[in-house]
């Protein structure tokens, strides 16, 4: 069985991950990966305009290789998927998912405590957003490049801080309990932002399979090793997001968490110039992930 993959390092590890899982649910199967380009990796100095988004860039090609029978799982992180469903694929399966916390990277000794007017560099316009709304004076600027690569801009530029998400750090074998770590010889200090002010995007922390319609073999083992609880999430997030019209270059965040057999469901959607986002949250039945998306989409534009 043939595994489709970027070819980061996080890419990489997170595929790994997924042949792990497939080998141990299915001893027998055989995976190789095959290592494809996309044109987000190809554009990786080029500046992105932040109204086009940046859903696609890293999935799209990866997807038209899937479409033609030349791999047979695309594996993706699912928040760089576009909520609309590629014609003739989808998602199958899920591995659990990571922490969705973002985090606060800077190379202070200390614990960290932003001067008046840091610079801090992200290249999510939904984490421009919230650390304009809570960090009042924080100068936000862009920043472009895989997760070693963001890490040496901050090592060797002058910026106060960056902004990452906790789960590619720790899929990358980083350990974040001491409240830092070193990264080639540099000691870097981190701070986990607060999940009721930085919402993450939709579909944060989470590996998504994606396979052909249908290839019901492939979809037969993929649910093999798939996490309900997580896919349940992801779908719910994917179809607020759907609704929204929203991607991972929107200024949006949304989370869903499963208690028991309760969904609880939360958003924020920011609309410049003005600062503060728009907020609601819906609870409901766990199984009803689209209909609470729905919900809360009603919620945040009434």
């Amino acid at each position: 069985m043939i595994l489709g993959s970027r070819g980061s390092e996080l890419a990489r590890r997170q595929t790994a991950m997924v042949q792990d899982a497939l080998k141990r649910a299915w001893p027998e199967l055989e995976t190789v990966v095959e290592i494809l380009k996309t044109r987000g990796d190809e554009q990786k100095a080029e500046p992105l305009d932040p109204r086009a988004g940046r859903k696609g860039l890293f999935t799209g090609e990866i997807e038209r290789v899937l479409a033609r029978g030349e791999i047979d799982i695309a594996v993706h992180s699912a928040k760089d998927l576009p909520s609309d469903a590629a014609p003739g694929l989808e998602v199958a399966g899920v591995l659990a998912r990571a922490s969705v916390d973002d985090v606060l990277i800077s190379k202070q000794s200390e614990a960290i405590a932003l001067p008046p007017k840091a610079v801090v560099a992200t290249g999510s316009v939904r984490r421009q957003h919230q650390l304009r709304w809570k960090k009042p004076g924080v100068e936000v600027v862009d920043l472009r490049g895989n997760v070693p690569t963001r890490l040496r801009k901050l090592v060797s530029g002058d910026w106060d801080a960056i902004v990452l998400a906790r789960a590619g750090i720790e899929r990358l074998g980083y350990d974040l309990g001491g409240g830092g770590f070193d990264f080639e010889g540099a000691s870097l200090r981190a701070q986990i932002l607060p999940l009721d002010d930085f919402l993450p995007a939709g579909g944060q922390g989470v590996i998504a399979m994606q396979v052909r319609e249908d290839d019901e073999n492939t979809k037969r083992i993929v649910r093999g090793i798939n996490d309900t609880d997580t896919f349940l999430c992801l779908e719910a997030e994917r179809e607020f997001l759907r609704l929204l019209q929203g991607d991972c270059g929107s200024p949006v965040g949304v989370r869903a968490t499963i208690s028991g057999s309760a969904m609880t469901m939360r958003a924020q959607v920011f609309e410049p110039p003005r600062i503060e986002p728009r907020m609601a949250r819906v609870e409901g039945n766990a199984t009803s992930g689209k209909q609470l998306a729905r919900e809360l989409w009603e919620a945040i534009n009434g």
